[in-house]
C-alpha cells in the first residue's frame, strides 16, 4: 500500500533535504524503498550497519547517485554538520531522504545548522483517509488492531496482538532505555500500563505518581520520554493563551489505538484523535500554517473531546460518540457561547443531519474528508 505523502515527498527533494519521523514500525523505511523503487540510481544507507556505517563517514556513495537515503543518521556524531556539507556541496542531480527514529525530530530541532535547508514530513498510523475503499469495517480494523502497517494488515487478531507485544516489549527494553537511562524499569511499565487505562482523560501527575509509588518529577520525566518517542500525544485544554493552556491537564492518546486498554469507547476517542493529529500535522507539513489539537473544558467540567485550531484560532470543535446521536449539551454549549462551528462524530449512526447549526456525522464520511 503506497502512503499519500508519496507524492509530497517525491516534490519535496526536488528543492531540500528531507526529514522523514515517526514511530517506530510505522512504515517509513516501507516508504523510502518505495521511492528508490522509482529512482534509477538509489541507494539506502543504514548507520546501525557497520558496512553503510564505512560509507556514510567517508561519503563513498557514487557520483552518479540521484536519490541517497540515510537511515539512523542521527546515531553519528556532529550529524547535522555532517550532513549541512554534504548538501551544499552535492551534485545537482542528488536527492537527500533522512529518515529515523523518533530521536531524529528531537535531535533536529536542536541547532540551526540545518536552518532553511529541510522539509520536515511526519509519517503517523494509517487512518480512513489514506486507506483506498476504506468501510466500516475498516474502522472496526483500525479500533482494533490499530494503524500500524503490520497489524493493520494481519490476517487475525492472534497475529495482530503477537506484533503488540514484541513492539511493546521493544519500545521499553529498548527505545526506552537508549533514549534515557532508566533506573526504575517497573515503575515505567507500570506507567505505561496505567496510561493504557486512562485514555481520554485529563491526566494528574499528583495521582500518577501516587498510584506508581514514586515522585511527581519522575512522573513527569517518564511522560516526556514517552512523547519525545512518539509512543503517546498529548492533547491540551483549548485557551488563546497558549501558557496557560499548557499548565492546565493534558489528555494523552497513543499512536498505536491497538494499545488502549478499554472499551469500544475508548478505542474510538483514540482513533478519531490520532486521526485529527494526522490532519493538524498535514496543515503545517504541507499548507505552512500552525495548527494542533487541543480539547476543551471549563470549571464546572463541561467538556468538548477536540477541538482543531490553526494559527491558534478554534476553527472546529468536535465530540466523538460510539451511538449517541443526540446532540452533546457540552458540544451545544460551547458552539453557542462561542459562535465555533460544531460536529458530533457517530461510530454507529443511522442517519446524517443537522441540529440547527451542529453537524451529526457518520464517523467514516467524517474521517474520509480529513486533510490526511
Amino acid at each position: 500500500m503506497d502512503r499519500l505523502q508519496l507524492p509530497l515527498i517525491e516534490k519535496d527533494l526536488r528543492q531540500k533535504l528531507v526529514f522523514l519521523t515517526g514511530p517506530r514500525q510505522v512504515g517509513k523505511t516501507h516508504l523510502a524503498l518505495a521511492l528508490l523503487k522509482k529512482s534509477a540510481n538509489g541507494v539506502y544507507l543504514n548507520y546501525d550497519n557497520l558496512e553503510d556505517r564505512a560509507i556514510i563517514t567517508k561519503a563513498a556513495w557514487l557520483p552518479s547517485t540521484e536519490l541517497l537515503v540515510l537511515d539512523e543518521l542521527h546515531k553519528m556524531a556532529g550529524w547535522k554538520n555532517f550532513l549541512k556539507g554534504i548538501f551544499d556541496t552535492r551534485p545537482q542531480q542528488l536527492k537527500i531522504l533522512v529518515t529515523g527514529s523518533a530521536r531524529l525530530d528531537t535531535f533536529r530541532s536542536t541547532g540551526d545548522s540545518l536552518a532553511g535547508r529541510y522539509f520536515r514530513h511526519r509519517l503517523n498510523p494509517l487512518s480512513a483517509a489514506e486507506i483506498p475503499g476504506a468501510s466500516e469495517s475498516t474502522l472496526d480494523t483500525l479500533m482494533t488492531h490499530g494503524g500500524f502497517p503490520e497489524p493493520f494488515l494481519a490476517e487475525t487478531d492472534q497475529d495482530a496482538d503477537r506484533w503488540r507485544m514484541q513492539y511493546v516489549d521493544g519500545l521499553i527494553r529498548t527505545d526506552i532505555l537508549d533514549f534515557e537511562r532508566i533506573h526504575d524499569l517497573r515503575a515505567m511499565q507500570l506507567t505505561l500500563e496505567l496510561l493504557r487505562r486512562r485514555v481520554g482523560s485529563p491526566i494528574s501527575i499528583a495521582s500518577l505518581a501516587q498510584d506508581v509509588a514514586c515522585s511527581p518529577n519522575t512522573i513527569k520525566k517518564y511522560l516526556e520520554i514517552l512523547e519525545a518517542l512518539l509512543i503517546v500525544f498529548r492533547v491540551t485544554p483549548f485557551h488563546h493563551n497558549i501558557a496557560r493552556s499548557l499548565l492546565k491537564e493534558p489528555k494523552l492518546y497513543f499512536y498505536d489505538t491497538g494499545l488502549v486498554k478499554g472499551d469500544d469507547g475508548l478505542r474510538f476517542e483514540n482513533m478519531m484523535a490520532v486521526s485529527l493529529l494526522k490532519h493538524v500535522n498535514a496543515i503545517e507539513d504541507y499548507e505552512g500554517k500552525r495548527a494542533a489539537l487541543h480539547y476543551l473544558r471549563t470549571k464546572e467540567k463541561k467538556e468538548v473531546d477536540f477541538a482543531v485550531a490553526v494559527e491558534d484560532q478554534s476553527t472546529t470543535i468536535i465530540e466523538a460518540k460510539l451511538s449517541d446521536s443526540e446532540v452533546s449539551p457540552s458540544l451545544r454549549y460551547f458552539h453557542e457561547k462561542y459562535d465555533l462551528p460544531a460536529v458530533q462524530v457517530v461510530r454507529h449512526l443511522r442517519q446524517e443531519r443537522m441540529a440547527g447549526k451542529i453537524a451529526i456525522r457518520r464517523a467514516l464520511g467524517f474521517l474520509r474528508e480529513l486533510r490526511m
